[in-house]
Order: structure tokens, then C-alpha cells, then sequence
């Protein structure tokens, strides 16, 4: 079969690979319809992971069955089904808790598994034309209607980003009338702002610098802030302040929570140096949320933080050591959530939102492309919104269009 497979250092090829085959009872093989690009999969890509060339990429994934294992009883041939980034059990301590992200079975050297990626066992990924999945009653969740249906791009973001945005807002403990701030406009910031909207927050604000990500922010109805104008921080609370009917609202000594109750951040360890766009600085976001959010808010880390970043600029940032703002965080008693997300936790409520008319996610993909195109497709991607990907927002990889072509 075609997969998209790892060269090296911002390549990779679509080449031809064994095709995958039941390995154990509990298996199934998928036909892939649909398999998105990951701002994730930019670290490997990058050469900031530990990934070795030759790894297939792609964590998340749609297709139909196409055979099951003798020991499989509630799916069957021809399901429709997405899967979770998380390859997980269903029975271990972590797994029974609701902790998908954290199974203490499916990866032999760690204790989070998932589709071709770093670090996280020995599954290919599915930016491919089959895939393997293990454990497969209980990783692959039924979907209704048919491949390339209009929601088929809507259900694809079901693997990841979609259930990794709604728990960033869960992280942030977005609740009805919050005020948010989202560090970070690419499809899981943007995602993230879409969640606390449909969780009820008030006022959402997204900072970022590319201007079609920023765009698609304002679509949703949250405020876009362009980092590059001047202190986000200090933007978010000069929005404020000339909202005067909230302004209006607040007795005398409210004056003193200028930011916002919640804050995202949906960049990680590659965030980019406000002063200087051009360089990275990877505490940036965290030193901004410190700032922006009230005492007695909470924050979400939903960026990636890797503990192995062989492209770090210092020793203590290629192990994943930071300086982090901790006295300010203290100080002002702010909570902090961390982590990836545990997909099968919101997966099925966010498919029948979907499948229900209440939330309709795709609005963030930009490019539906055949696999084929996939190298070309990650040379854009990578500039993450600006120079020659700036019209690149979400990557989806459609296998059967080099058929059709």
C-alpha cells in the first residue's frame, strides 16, 4: 500500500509499504477515507522528537473496516468508524478510570500509545491506505452515512483535535459567561476557541499572527489579536476596558481582574518570541498566561512540551527543562492542567453534536488534498500560517482521489 513515511529533517515521501494484517484477535484493518495532517506531526517532521526515519505517519483517522479479528463482537466489515490518536485497551488501572491517554497495555515502553508517532509504541500511522487497529471494540467509534458524505471532514477531526480542543477548555475549566484567552490559532487553538464558545464563554480571544488563522477565529465569533501589534496581554485587557457596558458592570475594586478567567495554550515548546517572530522562545505563552489570566483563574497546557527536543536551542530545553513563571502563578493562585488529551472521554458526545447540527468543526480545513500530494502538503503546513503556507490551516489526506485522478 501508499503511506506517507519519514525521510528526515522536513521530509517525507509517500511510498510504498507491506500492507497491514490482523495481528491478534482483537484486531481490525481499516481502509482509510480520510487522514488529517497534525500541527503534532510538524514536530517529528522538524526533526523536535525523538522519530526516526522510516516512521509512517498519522494519528488521525477515518476509513471503513475492511476485516476483523475472531474476537471482535461490536464492530463488523464495512463500519464506518474514526479513531482515537490514543491506541488504548479498555481494561487497565488507567484505561477503566478514563485515562485513554495514559494505558498501561498498548505501548510496551511507555504509558501512552498512539498511530505512528514518537515514543508511543509500535503502531504505524494511518496517512496511508490501510491501517491496523488494535483493541479494535473499543478504540473504534461507529460513525453513520458513507465515505465523502459532508460530514466526513467534520468526523475525521473526531481522532484528535476536536476532543484535544474541548480538553484544553476542560484543562481551563471553561465554564457558561468565562472570559478566554487562546495563545495560538492553528487548528487546535482554533478548535479550542470554538469549544468554550459552544460551552457558553462569554468573550474569547485568540492570539496568533496569521492573518486567515485569525480570520477563521473572528468566523466563529471570537477576537482576534495579532501578536505582532503589541503585548497580547495587554491588548486582551485594553479590549476590555472599552467594553464599557462590562466595564460599567464591575464594583470599584473589580478593576483589579483586568484579564481573563481562563487561558489556553495551544503552542507548546516551538511558540515564537514576541519581540522577534523570527525566533522561538518556548516559555513565551506560559510567561504571557501568567500575565493575562486573573488571580484565581486556570490555565490549560494543551501544546505539546516534549521532554526530548533534540532541536532545542539550550541542554536544559533539549530535556524538556523551562524556566517557568512559578512565583507568578502562586501568587496569584491560578490552576494549572497539563497533558494530552483522553479522546475516547468526549469522542461519541462530540460526534452526535456533529452528527446533530450543534458543532461543525471542518470550518478550519483549509486543504482536501490526495495522499500523493502529502509531501507537498507538509512543506506548506510547516510555516503554520504565514509565508508560504499562509493559507494553510487544516490538511486532510484523501487516499481515493489519486484513484479518481
Amino acid at each position: 500500500m501508499k503511506a506517507v513515511v519519514y525521510k528526515g529533517k522536513e521530509k517525507v515521501a509517500v511510498e510504498e509499504v507491506p500492507n497491514p494484517k490482523l495481528e491478534a484477535p482483537d484486531d481490525a484493518v481499516v481502509r482509510i477515507t480520510t487522514a488529517a495532517i497534525c500541527g503534532s506531526d510538524l514536530h517529528m517532521y522538524e526533526e523536535r522528537s525523538s522519530a526516526e526515519p522510516g516512521i509512517v505517519f498519522g494519528h488521525e483517522n477515518l476509513g471503513i473496516v475492511e476485516e476483523v479479528g475472531p474476537a471482535v463482537r461490536s464492530i463488523q466489515k464495512g463500519d464506518r468508524v474514526v479513531l482515537p490518536f490514543n491506541v488504548a485497551c479498555g481494561f487497565c488501572f488507567n484505561c477503566q478510570r478514563g485515562y485513554t491517554n495514559a494505558c498501561l497495555t498498548a505501548n510496551p515502553q511507555g504509558t501512552t500509545a498512539g498511530y505512528g508517532y514518537a515514543g508511543m509504541g509500535p503502531y504505524r500511522g494511518g496517512q496511508a491506505e490501510y491501517l491496523r487497529v488494535p483493541f479494535a471494540d473499543f478504540n473504534c467509534l461507529k460513525l453513520p452515512g458513507n465515505e465523502e458524505d459532508e460530514l466526513e471532514d467534520d468526523f475525521v477531526l473526531l481522532a484528535d483535535i476536536f476532543p484535544t480542543a474541548w480538553h484544553a477548555a476542560e484543562l481551563a475549566h471553561v465554564q457558561a459567561g468565562d472570559t478566554v484567552a487562546v495563545f495560538g490559532a492553528g487548528p487546535v487553538g482554533l478548535l479550542s476557541a470554538y469549544s468554550s464558545l459552544l460551552r457558553g464563554a462569554s468573550e474569547v480571544y485568540v492570539v496568533d499572527r496569521a492573518p486567515e488563522r485569525l480570520r477563521k477565529a473572528e468566523s466563529v465569533g471570537a477576537v482576534p489579536i495579532d501578536f505582532t501589534k503589541g503585548d497580547p496581554s495587554e491588548q486582551i485587557e485594553e479590549h476590555r476596558r472599552r467594553n464599557t457596558r462590562q466595564m460599567s458592570a464591575l464594583r470599584p475594586s473589580e478593576h483589579k481582574m483586568p484579564g481573563v478567567m481562563c487561558g489556553i495554550d495551544a503552542v507548546g515548546y516551538q511558540a515564537h518570541s514576541d519581540e522577534n517572530p523570527d525566533r522561538e522562545d518556548a516559555t513565551q505563552i506560559v510567561r504571557q498566561l501568567a500575565k493575562v489570566v486573573n488571580p484565581t483563574g486556570h490555565v490549560g497546557l494543551i501544546g505539546v512540551y516534549f521532554a526530548d527536543d533534540p532541536g532545542a536551542d539550550n541542554e536544559a530545553a533539549k530535556k524538556g527543562r523551562y524556566i517557568f513563571p512559578l512565583g507568578e502563578f502562586w501568587d496569584k493562585g491560578i490552576t494549572i492542567g497539563m497533558g494530552q488529551a483522553p479522546v475516547k472521554k468526549y469522542n461519541t458526545y462530540l460526534r452526535d453534536m456533529i452528527i446533530n447540527g450543534k458543532a461543525k468543526p471542518s470550518f478550519i480545513v483549509s486543504h482536501r488534498l490526495p495522499l500523493s500530494k502529502a509531501p507537498e502538503a507538509y512543506s506548506h503546513f510547516v510555516w503554520r500560517g504565514v509565508g508560504a503556507g499562509r493559507d494553510f490551516t487544516k490538511v486532510v489526506l484523501k487516499p481515493a482521489m489519486d484513484k479518481a485522478a
